[in-house]
């Protein structure tokens, strides 16, 4: 049932459940903390396995790691470009100068576990603001806490957390916490979450402005709503048509992402007034109508009652199903992270409008439903082991001990080419080159059974096994190369 006010009341115990509500809020606290603290180990214990047997790549944590690495070296967030072998500075690509701020924890633990860590870490500690919007709001810290755990529990913030790192997986938390600052109008803080979480890509500022409109409409804070709009927007804009062609001397090489439906965000509005059966049509594909029923089944759609909030997830969500690029609408994909944290509030504010009494009953229904969907999520070493693009299967023990031999090989520093499946134990120096390109690398690794390649037209990982077939026998006949390394399909080559 529905107040004056856009969101229910504070709930307040009376001074009589006083001893009683201390009580219970501690033990609430500490349930929560603890579910936290055992979720991060459980996915991080996850995580360090994925990395350690090879199943984690150059795409997408070798990447992070060569920009984090290269500026605790001196050099801001500079990469080597995996399609033309050049280096340059990563927000030719992405704008998520984010990277930058995880340089400490590499000079701490100089590993790409410490960013895994991290990853993990920050995710889970969304938690929080979940349970404080909901002991806000739903009047009770027994209901906050089990929404608090349902967070966790929801499938997609698992295998976001524990997939590869991606600087707007920190986002999650980031844009709950925005949430939870303006609903209690504390806006410093409130900009200081939103410039951080905006930080992580050239898109995260479009939630912000989305999250802008929300507030101001919500709270008839027109002013303040509107400049948050106004300050997202602007983020995004000068990110895409500014920041982007700096630093790579053209257009975003992802546009590639839009070919069927304009090829650039004005080519998408000028086909939506021009076509727009187009349009229609790549938004109502088989598999992006699965993506919204997987995203909205574990949390049994509750967050359509609170449709304002929800709403703030449509600029991703458009994203992600206009795009020709099909992992951006599978839900183990980091696309995935301005959706969530907005479903989970609106959830939280949607059970906020059923009647008391059955409050309780809601959130634990959401609570079992996200639980039983995250056990059948693939099997889980194989959902948060691996990404959609490039993830392998677990590889046999004889293949691990191969390319971890293979890897010892090369010198620290040596600029190499490697298969994704190295990418990633490789990736803390300065040149690193992804088959078949290896221009400048002195050492090349092949896994001759990973078939993922970068070709010069695309910005992804592509499979092409024959030429990961044609890269060994030509490094084989080529008298500037030696071979040092051949067992269970792992081959080395150094230069001559």
């Amino acid at each position: 049932m529905t107040t004056t006010s856009p969101v229910p009341e504070t709930h307040t115990p009376d001074s009589r459940a006083g001893a009683t509500s201390l009580v219970r809020d501690r033990g609430w606290v500490v349930a929560v903390w603890v579910a936290m603290t055992g979720w991060s180990w459980v996915l991080f214990w996850i995580a360090r396995g994925s990395y350690v047997n090879f199943r984690e790549g150059r795409f997408d944590l070798g990447n992070m790691v060569q920009a984090v690495w290269s500026t605790a070296h001196g050099r801001p967030l500079e990469v080597t470009h995996s399609a033309t072998g050049e280096q340059m500075t990563r927000l030719g690509g992405h704008v998520d100068p984010f990277l930058a701020l995880l340089t400490p924890l590499w000079v701490v633990w100089p590993s790409p576990l410490v960013l895994a860590f991290a990853q993990i870490v920050a995710v889970a500690l969304g938690a929080l603001p979940v349970f404080w919007l909901g002991r806000r709001h739903l009047g009770s810290d027994a209901t906050a806490g089990v929404l608090a755990l349902a967070y966790l529990a929801y499938p997609w913030t698992a295998t976001s957390a524990a997939a590869s790192i991606h600087p707007v997986t920190f986002a999650i938390p980031l844009f709950l916490f925005c949430i939870w600052f303006l609903d209690t109008e504390r806006l410093l803080l409130f900009a200081v979450c939103a410039a951080l979480a905006m930080s992580t890509g050239e898109l995260m500022g479009l939630p912000i402005a989305a999250l802008g409109l929300w507030y101001a409409v919500a709270r008839r804070e027109w002013l303040t709503g509107g400049l948050i709009a106004a300050a997202g927007a602007a983020w995004s804009v000068v990110s895409i048509y500014l920041i982007v062609p700096a630093f790579s001397g053209e257009g975003s090489m992802f546009y590639g992402f839009y070919d069927g439906v304009g090829g650039s965000p004005i080519g998408v509005v000028r086909k939506l007034f021009t076509d727009p059966v187009v349009i229609l049509r790549a938004l109502t594909e088989s598999h992006d109508l699965a993506y919204l029923l997987l995203l909205g089944l574990p949390l049994l759609f509750l967050f359509l009652m609170a449709p304002g909030l929800a709403a703030v997830a449509i600029p991703q969500l458009l994203a992600n199903d206009l795009s020709d690029f099909r992992s951006m609408t599978d839900v183990r994909y980091h696309s995935v992270a301005a959706v969530i944290p907005f479903l989970i509030a609106a959830t939280v504010f949607g059970i906020a409008r059923i009647e008391a009494t059955r409050r309780g009953l809601a959130a634990a229904a959401v609570l079992v439903c996200s639980a039983t969907l995250a056990v059948f999520v693939a099997p889980w070493a194989r959902a948060v082991g691996s990404v959609p693009l490039g993830g392998r299967e677990p590889l046999s023990a004889a293949h691990v001990r191969a390319l971890s031999e293979a890897v010892a090989l090369v010198p620290a520093g040596a600029p190499v080419t490697g298969s994704n499946s190295v990418g990633a134990h490789l990736s803390s120096r300065r040149h690193v080159y992804s088959v078949p390109m290896y221009a400048q690398a002195e050492w090349v690794v092949v896994d001759e059974d990973d078939p993922w390649v970068v070709k010069p037209d695309s910005p992804i990982l592509t499979r092409h096994p024959n030429v990961v077939r044609r890269l060994v026998v030509r490094l084989e006949a080529d008298a500037g190369w030696e071979k040092v390394f051949d067992q269970d399909a792992v081959v080395v080559f150094r230069r001559s």
